[in-house]
C-alpha cells in the first residue's frame, strides 16, 4: 500500500491528510510541517476520527522529513498567505524560498517522487519546484485546475439546480483572474452549456469564477481550504490509483498550444507515473487568444521570479 506525505499543516494541509485518510486507500499519511507539534496535533486528531469514521489510514504528524522516505506522492501546500500591504514580489519571494527549500529537502530522503504544488502563487511555485528538483516535468506538477474547475462546476450547478455530479467542465490557463474557462468544452449530462444557460449569465459564471478564490477570502478574510485539499486528495487518488483520469494541471509547456517555457494549466492524463499525457485541444481564435494572453500573465511572474536569483 501507497505512503503520502503533505508538506505543510495548514488548513489546506491538514484538509488534504483528512480527506484522503477518509478515502482509506492510503497505508500512511505523513503531515509535516516545521511547526512540529501543530503537524502532530493535526494528524493525531484525524487518527483519532478514523474509529468513527470507520478508515484505517494512519496519520502522522512530523518536522523531520526523514519521516517522509518513500513516499509515493508529496503534496507541498507550505508558504505563507499574502498579508495586506505585502506586494506579489514579497509573495513570491517569500513563497519559491520555502518551495525551493521543501523540494530539496523531499529530494534527499526520495531520489523520485511525484510533487504536487498548492503553494500560491500556484504557476512561478511549480516553476521554482520543478527548477530545483530537476526532475521530469511530468513528476512535478500544480492543482490549480481541478479546483478551479470544481468551482465553475458548482455555479453552474446552482445556476441550474441541478446535481454538480452531472457536469463536466474544462479551463486552461494560469491560476487566478487570466484563467479560461471554456464554456464550449461545459456539459451537463452531455448536453452543452451553452443551450441551458443564455450567455450572459454564463459569462458571469465564467468571472465569477476567476474570482473565485478572492471571493471566499472576501467573506472569510482568509484563503479557502475544503475544496483546495480536497482537490489535492483527489489528484493524489487518482494518480495512486492509476485511474488515468484527465484533470487539469499546471505543467510545463514545450511547444504545446504554440507555447514554450511556461507553466499553465492544460488538460493532461493523470496515473501512475504522473503526467503520463498532455492533451493539447484544437482551440479556436479566441480561445488562443485567451489562453496567450494567461501565458504573458504567467510569463511576467516568472521573470520576476528569475530576476530574484533564488534558483
Amino acid at each position: 500500500m501507497s505512503k503520502v506525505t503533505v508538506i505543510g499543516a495548514g488548513n489546506v494541509g491538514a484538509t488534504v491528510a483528512n480527506v484522503l485518510a477518509h478515502k482509506d486507500f492510503v497505508k500512511e499519511i505523513v503531515l509535516l510541517d516545521i511547526k512540529g507539534d501543530l503537524a502532530r496535533g493535526k494528524a493525531l486528531d484525524t487518527w483519532e476520527q478514523a474509529p468513527v469514521d470507520y478508515y484505517s489510514t494512519y496519520v502522522r504528524g512530523s518536522e523531520d522529513y526523514a519521516d517522509s522516505a518513500g513516499s509515493d506522492v508529496f503534496v507541498v501546500t507550505a508558504g505563507i498567505p499574502r498579508k495586506p500591504g505585502m506586494s506579489r514580489d514579497d509573495l513570491i519571494s517569500t513563497n519559491a524560498k520555502i518551495v525551493t527549500s521543501v523540494t530539496n529537502s523531499i529530494l534527499q530522503h526520495t531520489p523520485d517522487p511525484i510533487i504536487i504544488i498548492v503553494s500560491n502563487p500556484l504557476d512561478v511555485m511549480t516553476y521554482a519546484a520543478h527548477k530545483a528538483s530537476g526532475l521530469s516535468k511530468t513528476k512535478v506538477f500544480g492543482m490549480a485546475g481541478v479546483l478551479d474547475t470544481a468551482r465553475y462546476r458548482a455555479f453552474i450547478a446552482s445556476e441550474l439546480d441541478v446535481s454538480p455530479k452531472d457536469i463536466q467542465a474544462l479551463l486552461l490557463g494560469g491560476h487566478g483572474d487570466t484563467m479560461v474557462p471554456l464554456p464550449r468544452y461545459t456539459t451537463v449530462s452531455g448536453m452543452p452549456v451553452t443551450d441551458l444557460i443564455d450567455m450572459n449569465r454564463l459569462d458571469a459564471i465564467v468571472q465569477r469564477t476567476k474570482k473565485g478564490g478572492g471571493e471566499l477570502v472576501q467573506l472569510m478574510g482568509t484563503s479557502a481550504w475544503y475544496a483546495p485539499g480536497a482537490a489535492a486528495a483527489q489528484m493524489v487518488e487518482v494518480i495512486l490509483k492509476d485511474e488515468k483520469r484527465i484533470f487539469p494541471c499546471c505543467v510545463k509547456l514545450d511547444g504545446e498550444y504554440n507555447m514554450n517555457d511556461v507553466y499553465l494549466g492544460v488538460p493532461v492524463k493523470l496515473g501512475k507515473n504522473g503526467i503520463e499525457e498532455l492533451i493539447e485541444l484544437n482551440l479556436n481564435e479566441g480561445e488562443q487568444k485567451l489562453l496567450s494572453d494567461s501565458a504573458k500573465h504567467v510569463r511576467d511572474v516568472m521573470d520576476t521570479f528569475d530576476g530574484m536569483g533564488i534558483l
